[in-house]
């Protein structure tokens, strides 16, 4: 079906963001056969009762309880307690895309056939989804193993008819929202309540928006970056491509290819060929191997989640032989920390753009260092602050980065009266990137602003032709600064234009696009 992202096939991160935004979604060909096969082996075990092999999730207790058996009668309640027993997440919900990728998520890892649950189970994930019913999910109560055990409780809720849900805009029990999209609850079967919870997909779909807005920031952050280099006038010489083959990191050579791109053309730099400087501040200087090297982690952190995507993290899974036999196999494959650790990593590098970002910001409204610029970019020095707060801001938001890039993965509290005494904390780990993104979102709307500022002085001379283009779509929604008035409104304005694209479009409308 075009258009309609298939569950069960190979996905994307980009398929996941389609989802998040509303693309509906279908089962892929062959993904039925597969469930119903694994199915039949789970009605198998039940069917074989108490003397029958004892399978983890099945005819068992979960976590400590492991060894306690079940008997058939009990299967349902167990499957239904269990639901109930692990909604145990707090704080603030997640927001609907967020929602919707980890209904996504969840769906593929069932549909890939070694989870043991009915057809009809995967078809109410993927009318849920179609049909817009987001279950309201809590943010906090994950320690990433056995996966996301709390906040998938929360979504398996509102498929028996509990919990809470949001649809059409509004938020109400499970079992109404459900009515409402036209769809009934489901009563789980064997295995059911443990497949739904047991795994990584929330950790998936916020690190999944964590790396996708990350590659949009190192786009971004080049940019920025350019205008602040144009505005102090700096040295165009640090981007040769010669350089960068010296030193074969990729995200090196796609930052100094996108800062060639964006300065080509400059009449700034033509106007100081002859000028005294030898070599710019780091901040200008080396933004290829800074930017670069985030952009490298960013992509190791990608690959990471793009593995995740296709992989099997329930507990216990169905394992075929070639000659058609089978067996659950308990393992560990809810574990976070493949995850939490790329995560962690790409954090750390995400800050780094709004730490060198925030350097340049300083370089642009620091008398001392800002070749000739007025003190803060100001109308009229002294009477005017000009910009004096925006680097404070920026300095602000860095400053909360550093903190927030402590590792998560290198935590453990062990759960379950020890059964899981070593957990990933990847959840957190994704989260608090996420919030490291939205601060250095902000921080490189921040530069921009400011840089802009500092090209009206540079005026008649014309920046590089991707500065130019970035400068005019500014422009367009913020005027330059004349007077002292309220930034926060600027910044709010930049950060949406950042946000929605709008500026990194006109870019790459000008000079084509940006690695």
């Amino acid at each position: 079906m075009s258009g309609v992202v298939e569950v069960g096939g190979p996905l994307s991160l980009e398929d996941m963001e389609r989802v998040a935004a509303g693309e509906k979604v279908t089962l892929a060909g062959g993904a039925r056969d597969r469930i119903a096969r694994a199915r039949a082996v789970v009605d198998a075990a039940v069917a074989a009762g108490p003397e029958g092999p004892r399978v983890y999730g099945v005819n068992t207790g979960f976590g400590a309880l492991a060894e306690v058996a079940i008997p058939p009668e009990k299967i349902r309640e167990l499957q239904r307690n269990l639901v109930r027993s692990h909604a145990c997440g707090v704080g603030e919900p997640f927001d609907e895309r967020t929602v919707r990728a980890i209904l996504l998520g969840r769906a593929q890892v069932l549909a890939l056939g070694h989870s043991g649950v009915r057809p009809a189970l995967v078809d109410l994930l993927v009318e849920v989804l179609n049909r817009g019913v987001h279950p309201v999910i809590p943010e906090q109560g994950s320690v990433g193993a056995s996966g996301d055990l709390a906040p998938l409780a929360h979504l398996a809720l509102v498929l028996i008819g509990e919990g809470e849900a949001t649809f059409d805009g509004k938020r109400m029990r499970g079992a109404d929202a459900l009515r409402a999209a036209g769809l009934d609850p489901i009563v789980l079967e064997a295995k059911e309540g443990l497949a739904l919870i047991n795994g990584t997909q929330v950790i998936l779909a916020v690190g999944a928006s964590v790396v996708l807005e990350a590659e949009r920031l190192a786009r971004a952050a080049d940019l920025s970056g350019a205008m602040s280099l144009e505005a102090l006038q700096g040295s165009h010489r640090p981007f040769d491509a010669r350089i960068a083959a010296l030193r074969p990191h990729p995200g090196h050579a796609e930052s100094a290819s996108n800062l060639r791109t964006l300065l080509a053309g400059s009449e700034i730099e033509v106007s100081h060929a002859d000028c005294h400087k030898v070599q710019d501040p780091y901040s200008l200087r080396c933004m290829p191997q800074v930017h670069g090297a985030t952009r490298d982690v960013v992509r190791f952190a990608r690959d990471t989640l793009t593995r995740e995507l296709a992989a099997v993290t329930d507990n216990p899974v169905l394992l075929f032989a070639p000659d058609g036999s089978s067996e659950f196999v308990s393992g560990g494959n809810f574990h976070g920390q493949p995850l939490g650790l790329a995560l962690d990593a790409a954090t750390s590098g995400i800050a780094e753009l709004g730490n060198v970002a925030e350097r340049r910001i300083e370089q642009l409204v620091n008398p001392a260092l800002s070749s000739g610029l007025p003190p803060f970019l100001a109308a009229e020095t002294g009477l005017h602050c000009g910009f004096m707060m925006a680097q404070v801001t920026a300095a602000a938001l860095v400053s909360e980065n550093k903190t927030l890039c402590h590792p998560a993965s290198v935590d453990s509290i062990p759960s379950s009266a020890g059964k899981e005494d070593h957990v990933s904390m990847a959840t957190w780990a994704a989260r608090k990137a996420r919030t490291v993104v939205g601060h250095v979102r902000t921080v490189l709307a921040i530069e921009m602003l400011v840089a802009a500022q500092g090209l009206d002085h540079r005026r008649p001379h014309r920046p590089g032709r991707g500065v130019l283009a970035a400068h005019e779509a500014l422009r367009r929604a913020v005027p330059t600064l004349d007077g002292d008035r309220p930034l926060h409104e600027d910044i709010r304005t930049a950060v949406a234009l950042l946000a929605d694209g709008t500026i990194l479009r006109s870019v790459e409308d000008a000079v084509g696009p940006l690695a």
